[in-house]
């Protein structure tokens, strides 16, 4: 499995919008294309990922620094609803985490993300790598940071 990370731009942004998640995780993660509007508001200090396996876009996550706080966030991460359980996501957010050590937006040893509670495989993953829960819930969200 030769899992990569490569920036969306106008030659694989359609790719990202043709990601499905299976009916039961809708609630779980925006899809690419709120999220990319999202990265347009934030361009200078995000950047959003397909995630791939080979030249096949797979999945889709995006990193956010917060300059207020600082820290690196991951959002909308998912993986295509005919690519999970093959280790995509896994192997991604070591990769993203990769990243995020060159601190490419800010100083900033903290990485934050949020997991729908109901969404045990993510949060079992997310724990896996080292994310500890913060204690901070939003609705049905569950914050988690790790330390870099």
């Amino acid at each position: 499995m030769a899992v990569t990370l490569k920036g969306i731009t106008e030659d694989n942004f359609i790719d990202a919008f043709n990601l499905k998640l299976k009916k039961d995780q809708e609630e779980f993660v925006s899809h690419p294309i709120r999220s990319l509007a999202q990265a347009y508001v934030y361009r200078d200090q995000c950047q959003p990922f397909g995630i791939y396996e080979d030249d096949r876009m797979v999945g889709y996550m995006m990193v956010i620094y917060d300059y207020d706080v600082p820290e690196y966030d991951i959002w909308h991460m998912m993986i295509d609803e005919t690519q999970q359980g093959k280790g995509y996501g896994k192997a991604a957010l070591k990769l993203i985490l990769d990243y995020i050590e060159e601190k490419p937006f800010g100083n900033s040893d903290r990485v934050v993300l949020t997991c729908n509670k109901n969404n045990t495989y993510a949060l079992n993953m997310y724990k896996s790598l080292g994310f500890e829960m913060t204690g901070n819930e939003d609705e049905d969200e569950l914050e988690l940071a790790l330390t870099v």
